[in-house]
């Protein structure tokens, strides 16, 4: 009698250990992103390696674990968790510890911004980011001059809010000049894949596009180790606190990724890093030496190479097939030559990576679509996964090309609601049709990964939502949105930025949706996405983000 009482005992005892390895979950609404159970009030998952168990009716759960803990979130909305398919970590925390020039309306006003930030900064060169000449009365580029008076002698260096341009002032130049075996900055010269803006008589300005960027930078002395941490950090903190759970972080160096590691190791990476490559250099070498990387803490990889194409449209760099139809003469920078961009995919592809490329133009969409198409010959059509940044002017008779070769477009909706002031200008009326086109992907059956290129637009993935259904600015302009043809649903944005995104990352069997087997990522909204009008998608409230089952940002109460 006493062995089977023993015995019972022992059964419930384990009956009771194996439901504490398990947590439960409720809520109003459950949005699981699977197609046949896509709506429930209950999450359950395993805490010892965060993989969903059940998702389902709150009482069948409750029934089905009696003593496993439960949360109760109360009348909130949950979403699988959000990825942004485009994204800059170290980018995003190197703008978080410049002097911000987003929207800034006119060169005065970033002097201001610059003066304020430089009081609480005062030594060594003044960096900032986010200036965009095209919100200025005079959409000129600026120059050196219009920053001396402010700062005759500290160098200053601002970086365009895309990335694609930097503006310094003379001291800055000087310091250029000062560098050993720098080139004369004199004359006509340009270097190749950028462009230097020169006076009348050939003098540097003080705008460097694209490729000429490098060379300003590399006057610039490099962060400590102790910043690149931080920027990391901080980086980190403000994406999770928007909802996001996952990135694919385009561009990353052998030193970032080292960094990353050692971030992953101490258990320090909130969300996961799909990391990608930056470009025909160490990081790509490591890979192909090593094979794709993936760390077995579950929240970093590297298993792909982002390159580049051409420039971008607000600094006229996309390389476009004709002239710019407000700059006579110019079409526009191809970053990477097509042969050298061939030798780098072909070495990709041999390694067995995944190949990603920035194209924003016509003409840098074409060339990639042709590249991608004569390596891969005969697997065209297979699951390769194959991928263009951006995409973001495309003839039209080349939007089929992308379904047919099975690229994926990853796009970012919040790029149409900044440009979409000015990017008619830039390429005119029949091209603009092929321009931030979602909806004519998605029609021509073209896989599409929504991002937010980050920091070039804002690390929030309410905002591209909104963008994405509206097409208006958050003042809503214009009443019925620009090229609202383009517009997708709010069900379309969500799948964008959760089962879609987790697809071009090569990752739809880990991440993106809720159910069984797959991790429990998701994000807690004060409201349901999917039920609230489109104007209050960027007003949702992030009340907490989860990472394989753990909060990892809970809003304060």
């Amino acid at each position: 009698m006493r062995h089977c009482l023993l015995a019972v005992l022992l059964s419930c005892f384990c009956a009771a250990q194996a439901q504490a390895d398990v947590r439960l979950v409720t809520a109003a609404t459950i949005h699981t992103g699977a197609a046949d159970a896509p709506v429930a009030t209950a999450l359950a998952w395993d805490t010892a390696d965060g993989r969903v168990l059940a998702v389902g009716d709150r009482q069948a759960l409750l029934t089905l674990y009696p003593l496993a803990p439960l949360t109760d979130l109360g009348d909130v909305t949950v979403v699988p968790g959000l990825i942004d398919a485009h994204a800059h970590l170290m980018y995003l925390g190197q703008t978080l510890m410049q002097a911000d020039l987003t929207g800034a309306d006119s060169r005065a006003e970033v002097v201001a911004r610059l003066q304020r930030f430089a009081a609480d900064h005062p030594d060594g060169w003044l960096l900032g980011n986010g200036w965009d000449q095209n919100r200025w009365a005079d959409t000129r580029f600026p120059s050196a001059a219009d920053l001396d008076a402010a700062f005759p002698d500290r160098p200053v260096w601002l970086g365009r809010v895309d990335g694609h341009a930097g503006w310094g002032n003379s001291a800055a130049l000087r310091a250029l000049a000062a560098v050993p075996g720098q080139r004369t900055l004199q004359g006509r010269w340009q270097p190749a894949g950028g462009r230097i803006e020169r006076d009348a008589a050939g003098r540097p300005t003080g705008v460097f596009v694209d490729e000429a960027m490098g060379l300003m930078q590399a006057a610039i002395p490099a962060p400590t180790a102790a910043a690149r941490e931080q920027m990391l950090t901080r980086a980190l903190a403000a994406a999770a606190s928007q909802g996001l759970t996952g990135v694919h972080d385009m561009g990353v160096s052998r030193e970032d990724l080292a960094l990353m590691r050692r971030f992953a190791d101490a258990g320090r990476l909130p969300l996961r890093i799909e990391a990608y490559a930056d470009g025909n250099g160490g990081a790509l070498d490591d890979l192909c030496a090593q094979g794709p990387y993936r760390h077995a803490g579950g929240h970093l990889a590297m298993r792909g190479v982002k390159l580049f194409m051409d420039g971008a449209l607000g600094s006229r760099g996309a390389a476009l097939l004709a002239d710019y139809s407000d700059d006579p003469h110019n079409r526009g920078l191809l970053v990477t030559s097509p042969a050298d961009f061939e030798t780098a995919v072909r070495k990709a592809d041999g390694c067995g990576l995944q190949v990603a490329t920035h194209a924003i133009g016509d003409r840098g969409n074409r060339i990639v679509l042709d590249t991608y198409a004569r390596v891969l010959g005969e697997r065209s059509g297979g699951d390769h996964r194959w991928r263009v940044e951006h995409a973001q002017v495309v003839a039209l008779e080349d939007i089929p090309r992308f379904a047919q070769g099975k690229v994926i477009a990853s796009m970012q909706p919040t790029h149409a609601t900044s440009d979409m002031g000015w990017a008619q200008d830039r390429v005119g009326p029949q091209r603009i049709l092929g321009a931030y086109a979602w909806r004519r992907m998605l029609a021509a059956g073209v896989p599409l990964a929504l991002g937010s290129d980050f920091p070039v637009e804002q690390v929030d993935p309410r905002l591209g939502l909104y963008a994405a259904v509206t097409r208006q600015d958050r003042t809503g302009h214009p009443p019925a949105g620009w090229q609202p043809d383009q517009r997708l649903s709010a069900a379309e944005a969500l799948r964008g930025f959760t089962a879609d995104a987790a697809f071009a990352g090569r990752d739809e069997d880990r991440v993106g949706r809720l159910q069984p087997g797959l991790q429990a990522d998701f994000v807690v909204f004060d409201r349901d996405p999917l039920q609230v009008p489109p104007a209050q998608l960027a007003d949702l409230q992030v009340r907490a983000t989860w990472v394989g089952g753990t909060p990892v940002y809970e809003a304060a109460r």
